[in-house]
């Protein structure tokens, strides 16, 4: 099943993310926390790709394994460091474990890599590749706050649109905090012309070490009323994490409330963060 069917029908969607392992030794254990995920029975999973495309193999076999326990799996599959051999490599590696659905991204720039090797400077450059290979349903990201190297949001609009006239499909957001930014940038893209379905991706902190590396990733701005939240229960890791989910679950019930359907929680390979917030959502999913 394509992710485009499911987000586009009438219930709701929920789906979870989790990242592969660095290296082979922590392979069984990111496996099991993707399949206790997996038995939450979501919507879809998405897996993700390492810089330089270093754990792609594992990308793969964790999708597989998803498949085969009849999750519909999306791939991640990022291009700024692979060269159109390669990327055509993986695209057959993907068709042979029978998935069906990519997440193409761009991807950070690895330190010292050198610019002028680079055979795709834009995620919609990979996004033409995939939609001319054919036989992928093809999302692509977009930034509600606006992407950190646009020079303004207008550049990033047209950006984003010339990864949708390229071939994306749909669109799944970075994390944000405050639903109105999500609402704000929804209003600017339709008016542009952009009418991809738009799934939001929600981050739920549940611990305040996160938030000073979520800060340097994405630049999020933070509510006033989920830095309170930080303040008053940072030094408390039980208090905090039960305070993270109900902050999360606050903003889905939110979305769903005002029409949008689709959310992608990026749930860190945690079985018992998911679990939570599917919990807290059971009669609203029903």
């Amino acid at each position: 099943m394509t992710i485009l069917e499911i987000i586009t029908g009438k219930k709701p969607s929920l789906s979870f993310e989790v990242f592969p392992p660095k290296t082979i030794d922590n392979f069984d254990s990111v496996l099991g926390a993707a399949t206790e995920i997996a038995k939450l029975h979501p919507s879809y999973m998405s897996v993700t790709y390492g810089a330089g495309g270093g754990t792609s193999k594992y990308t793969a076999a964790i999708c597989h394994t998803l498949g085969s326990q009849g999750i519909t799996p999306l791939a991640h599959l990022t291009c700024v460091s692979s060269d159109r051999a390669k990327i055509h490599e993986e695209l057959r590696q993907l068709r042979e474990n029978g998935i069906e659905n990519i997440l193409a991204l761009r991807g950070d720039i690895p330190v010292g890599f050198v610019q002028s090797n680079i055979s795709y400077h834009h995620a919609s450059e990979l996004i033409s590749e995939i939609s001319a290979a054919g036989g992928f349903c093809i999302g692509g990201a977009c930034y509600p706050e606006g992407h950190p190297e646009s020079a303004n949001s207008s550049a990033d609009i047209d950006a984003l649109k010339i990864k949708v006239e390229s071939g994306c499909e749909f669109l799944t957001t970075q994390m944000f905090f405050d639903n109105n930014i999500l609402y704000n940038f929804l209003y600017r893209i339709y008016r542009a012309g952009i009418n991809v379905p738009v799934v939001a991706g929600i981050m739920p902190v549940t611990n305040a070490a996160q938030i000073k590396r979520l800060m340097s990733i994405s630049g999020s701005a933070l509510p006033q009323r989920f830095v309170r939240i930080v303040d008053r229960y940072g030094d408390n890791p039980a208090a905090m994490k039960q305070a993270g989910i109900a902050y999360a679950t606050e903003q889905i019930i939110d979305l769903y409330a005002n029409g949008i359907n689709a959310v992608h929680v990026y749930s860190m390979n945690k079985p018992d963060v998911a679990a939570a917030i599917k919990a807290n959502l059971t009669e609203i999913l029903r």
